[in-house]
Formats: structure tokens, sequence, C-alpha cells
């Protein structure tokens, strides 16, 4: 099972039309849910109170038997092979769950941190939140395909 949490809604439809494709080719190899949180557009609160809310909708999401992966600028990175192998490794030693967060514009709470099983660095440029997750599908999507030596991955 694959899970992905995120912070915001998805606008624009050419996305959300993204997001669908490779959710649907996601789901031939795994089980697949999307959650979305309500981002927390407040300018009235200070950014550690943003990141904070934020971060306890987040929590709310995650299962406790999950194995966590946290999209952050500061984890480790890791290419298509090593991400495929990186679930493989999960599946097989850890969880059968694994959930793949997608903070907030400001970034996540030190308590979603400390949840993490494994912080991935998914690039060194910068994304839009919404791109970012059809990025990560579609990365999650390689990695089943190389896992299963499949020729969409070249």
């Amino acid at each position: 099972m694959i899970r992905l949490v995120c912070v915001g809604k998805l606008k624009e439809s050419a996305t959300k039309e993204l997001v669908a494709e490779y959710s649907k080719r996601v789901s031939a190899y795994t089980k697949l849910e999307i959650i979305e949180v309500k981002d927390e557009s407040n300018n009235q609160y200070p950014e550690n109170k943003i990141k904070q809310v934020e971060g306890e909708r987040i929590l709310k999401q995650i299962k406790a038997d999950s194995f966590v992966i946290l999209l952050d600028l500061k984890g480790k990175p890791l290419n298509s092979e090593e991400l495929a192998l990186k679930i493989n490794e999960i599946n097989t030693y850890h969880s059968s769950d694994i959930t793949f967060v997608i903070g907030g514009s400001l970034g996540v709470s030190k308590e979603v941190v400390d949840r993490a099983n494994f912080v991935w660095k998914l690039s060194d440029l910068t994304f839009p939140h919404n791109l970012v997750r059809v990025i990560l599908l579609e990365q999650i999507y390689r990695a089943y395909t190389i896992q299963n030596h499949e020729p969409y991955h070249k």
C-alpha cells in the first residue's frame, strides 16, 4: 500500500489529469491512496504555528505501522533505481504500508520530521507543490516498473 499525504488541494485540471493517470498506473502494482490535508493559508499566524497546525493534520493521517518517507530538501537524494530498491527493502523488511509526505510551502513541523523513517530529497530544484505530486507518482510508478524489469525505465 502506498499512501500520499499532501498539504493542500490540486486546483489545475491539467495537474489533476496527470495525477489521475499516474495513480491508475501505480494502482496496477499496489493499492494507492492520496490524502489531501487542508493547508493553513492564514497569514496572521507565525510560520511555526502554521507548520504546527499542518503537522497535526498530517500526523492524523499516518497509520501506526506505516513506514514514512518525508520529502524534504534536507533529505537524502535517491535516483530512480535507488528508490525502487528502497521501496522493495521497506516492503520486505519493514512494512507493506508506505506513506509519502509532501508538506506545505513552509515545510513541516518537528513532529512530522521525527515521525519520518526516511527523509528523501527529491531534487536540488524547487518545484511547485502540485508538480511534486505528479513527479512523485511518476517516480513511484517507475520504481515498480524497475522492480518488475519492465521496459518503461530506460
